[in-house]
């Protein structure tokens, strides 16, 4: 799909007001007509109802890489992985579960643009689970705030101080301090250890990261309960479904009173309605869970 669409040019960091001027031309779209162009594009493969579902977010794009600025790399990477994500998104999105496409997409693009910058920042690879991408994108931010300005490896005192700040072992903060530090080093760099004249940098470094086997593990469990979830939705009424959705499912959720002034009910019906379409989403998950998934460990 990508290849099909014509997205605004992203410039240089000098003219990104331009851009982003350009992109908040675009339109929001209604609901009915994101479903209307979501459905287009899924059953009929209408590139130009893509293209409108892509260019109506693009202001989303923008917002999301904004807070990934200060890692160096040009703001028009950033935005232009972060449309690669949406794009994704857009590609896989089902109009019919009764998401909103912002809700759906902010996670394609938020990973697109985490998963450039650790590409990006060195050619070792850095550890894919979830608490080390949170200390590379925390370290620097701490080392700045506790004034911790090193040229190599870290005091023994910064590494405590760090290790109490994050609540992470003093070993993973100097591994992690170490693969900063190394981003422009040459694998090749030869290195000087005892007698072994040959050893280059590469020679010293090692995958501790999960084996491909459990990503894939973890990747299959996520789209599991990814595909529990959206069935057990279509056990709920249409109210139902969006009073949920809207209160569960969303980074920013509704208030009761907007949802109450959209019904034309009480905030305590709202309430209710939420709660019950709660037990019935975690009810319907419940029945459907194969056994045979319960017995893994």
């Amino acid at each position: 799909m990508a290849s099909s669409l014509s997205l605004p040019v992203v410039p240089l960091e000098g003219g990104l007001s331009q851009y982003f001027r350009e992109v908040w031309k675009f339109p929001i779209l209604e609901k009915e007509e994101e479903l209307n162009l979501a459905r287009q594009w899924r059953e009929n493969g209408d590139t130009e109802a893509a293209h409108k579902l892509v260019t109506s977010h693009l202001r989303l794009v923008a917002k999301i890489a904004m807070k990934y600025r200060g890692y160096g790399l040009p703001m028009a990477d950033l935005v232009s992985e972060g449309s690669i994500g949406l794009m994704k998104a857009v590609k896989k999105f089902e109009p019919e579960r009764g998401f909103r496409l912002s809700t759906y997409a902010i996670w394609w693009i938020k990973a697109s643009i985490t998963e450039y910058i650790l590409r990006s920042w060195s050619m070792v690879k850095m550890g894919t689970v979830t608490a080390q991408k949170k200390l590379f994108f925390s370290l620097r931010r701490h080392k700045n705030r506790l004034k911790i300005f090193d040229t190599g490896d870290l005091k023994p005192e910064d590494t405590k101080r760090l290790s109490e700040e994050l609540n992470i072992s003093q070993r993973d903060i100097v591994d992690m301090n170490r693969r900063l530090a190394a981003r422009d080093l040459s694998l090749n760099a030869p290195l000087s250890v005892g007698e072994d004249e040959n050893l280059e940098f590469q020679d010293t470094l090692e995958d501790d990261g999960p084996s491909p086997e459990h990503l894939l593990a973890n990747n299959e469990e996520f789209s599991y309960r990814r595909s529990l979830l959206f069935e057990a939705l279509e056990t709920l009424s249409e109210r139902e479904r969006h009073i949920f959705t809207e209160r569960r499912l969303k980074d920013d959720p509704v208030t009761l009173e907007t949802l109450g002034e959209h019904y034309g009910i009480s905030r305590e019906r709202i309430r209710q309605l939420e709660v019950r379409a709660f037990e019935k989403v975690r009810q319907a998950m419940m029945e459907a869970i194969d056994p045979a998934t319960l017995a893994v460990t």
